[in-house]
């Protein structure tokens, strides 16, 4: 009995592999599809909905959300409390140079995170909040003497935050809290400073040395009168002396005869 030759052709392999392979693409179709058309908007954050790269005034809250896939893109935003920190250098109103170190604690509006994303991209640090730090720290800075920018920071920091607020908050940012964490001046203006601190200081000291002397010294006198009253035995005086010629009488003791 001979051996017939094993041919390819009476297996049928080609109809189910083609429809595997089908399935399969469809399979990752779908998935692609349905990946590509939602998405997650997490905490502290909310979604700027794009259709073809321009923004469509559409908002995503935090949470599940779905889009048009390939057409519409969904751009995140942090809308929680963020930290700006830099160091501006201005002129104080008597032209010293004085170098500030700023903490802003800020947050986006997350009703304009669109309108924010339109003008400022994710960029808003560079092109806002940096130039008008440094633009407001030098306008402050101009209306306080040097010395007043040390002994009223309060003030100072006060209206910092109060001009800085009214500008951002045009812009959608909205100022949380601004710090003001050191004031550094030229080693000169500094040596004349601690000067004239010392010179106040000693200034005080001699004068609470004196108010303690003049208390010290009432006090004797207080002490003196008190101790004279101690030693007095309540007898007025029996004899008065006159000038002259008049004789010396002894006006208490002495009765008119009968």
């Amino acid at each position: 009995m001979s051996e017939q030759p094993l041919k390819f052709e009476n297996f049928n392999f080609s109809g189910g592999i083609e429809k595997k392979a089908l399935l399969i693409v469809m399979i990752f179709a779908i998935l692609a599809l349905l990946s590509s058309s939602v998405g997650i908007v997490g905490a502290g954050q909310r979604g700027v909905l794009l259709r073809f790269g321009a923004p469509t005034g559409a908002i995503k809250n935090e949470g599940l959300y779905f889009k048009i896939p390939f057409a519409e893109q969904v751009v995140l935003m942090s809308t929680q409390i963020q930290k700006y920190a830099a160091l501006a250098t201005a002129s104080s109103k008597d032209l010293q140079v004085v170098t500030t170190e700023v903490m802003l604690n800020y947050q986006l509006e997350p009703s304009q995170v669109t309108d924010i994303y339109r003008n400022m991209r994710q960029d808003y640090e560079m092109r806002v909040i940096q130039p008008f730090v440094q633009e407001a720290v030098k306008s402050v800075a101009a209306n306080f003497d040097a010395e007043q920018l040390i002994t009223q920071r309060p003030r100072v920091k006060a209206e910092l935050q109060e001009l800085l607020t009214k500008r951002l908050a045009t812009l959608g940012i909205r100022v949380i809290e601004l710090s003001i964490t050191d004031f550094r001046f030229t080693q000169i203006f500094q040596d004349s400073i601690e000067a004239k601190v010392k010179a106040v200081q000693q200034a005080l000291e001699a004068e609470n040395a004196l108010k303690r002397v003049e208390f010290e010294a009432q006090q004797a006198i207080v002490k003196a009168n008190a101790e004279a009253v101690d030693k007095w035995n309540g007898v007025m005086p029996t004899v008065v002396t006159g000038g002259g010629p008049v004789p010396v009488l002894d006006v208490f003791n002495s009765h008119p005869k009968s």
